[in-house]
């Protein structure tokens, strides 16, 4: 039983397996899905692909419920996990599906924090073989750090509004564009909050932005002073492109770099 909750744990976090990565890129696409689908149900569509994309999100939402009981029962410190970042992101992910049970507002809303799921695959980068520094790494969480921003906060924005401001907010779109233009300080003044909790959303929203955005570039900042202070040797086991100039080991999987010339 104990290799069993090893095994799930395992390839729960898992992202260099063959199983591991299908797994997780599963969960992935499932999310992206999961947000296509409350985007879609903010426009003017039938009734009844209204009612296919609703059995499509219980369905995904049922799916992250099996997935966060079984990481529960895998985890060795489980009040640990339960406490966790990506924990409680989990949670308000699987929150909704008991819309039917317990209506309440507040729960609706969290339906829009499943995008941020995303980011412990953000946190893992063999997964995109396209970045190779660490340097692109820091850059794709600014990213979608600031996509994540606009993208929750315009669903809330939009669930908030929409009932008491259908003209102006009447599509998720509408309340992605006053999203960006508030988080780039353009400001047009064409479409702003009437009710006190969407007020108070978007000066959330602009606090949010600035505290973590300047963080991540201060990361991104130190990083690159680091960067220039390092050579290109790859790594023959990971592909590590860059380590320090008096480095004999791979920082990242302590395979014992090639020699390098000195000129």
């Amino acid at each position: 039983m104990l290799l069993t909750r090893k095994t799930t744990d395992f390839y729960l976090k898992d992202l260099e397996t063959p199983l591991g990565q299908a797994i997780n890129l599963t969960l992935a696409v499932l999310v992206l899905i999961s947000s296509g689908i409350f985007v879609a149900e903010t426009y003017n569509i039938p009734d009844s692909v209204r009612f296919q994309l609703s059995v499509a999100d219980t369905a995904i939402a049922i799916i992250f419920l099996i997935e966060y009981l079984l990481r529960l029962w895998s985890a060795e410190n489980k009040s640990k996990y339960i406490f966790s970042f990506y924990s409680i992101i989990d949670l308000m992910a699987i929150l909704p599906l008991f819309l039917g049970i317990v209506d309440i507002r507040f729960i609706r809303l969290l339906r829009w924090f499943r995008i941020l799921r995303l980011i412990r695959f953000i946190d893992r980068k063999y997964l995109f073989a396209s970045i190779s520094t660490e340097d692109g790494l820091i850059f794709a969480r600014i990213l979608f750090t600031l996509f994540a921003i606009v993208f929750v906060y315009s669903g809330l924005i939009y669930q908030v509004e929409h009932p008491v401001n259908p003209e102006k907010y009447a599509t998720f779109l509408d309340a992605f564009y006053f999203s960006v233009v508030t988080m780039t300080t353009v400001g047009f003044g064409d479409v702003i909050p009437i009710s006190k909790l969407g007020r108070l959303l978007t000066v959330l929203m602009i606090f949010t932005g600035i505290a973590l955005i300047p963080w991540q570039v201060g990361d991104l900042i130190k990083q690159v002073v680091k960067t220039a202070n390092q050579v290109q040797t790859v790594c023959s086991n990971c592909g590590l492109a860059f380590h320090d100039i008096d480095a004999v080991f791979c920082k990242s999987c302590g395979t014992k770099l090639p020699s390098r010339r000195v000129n």
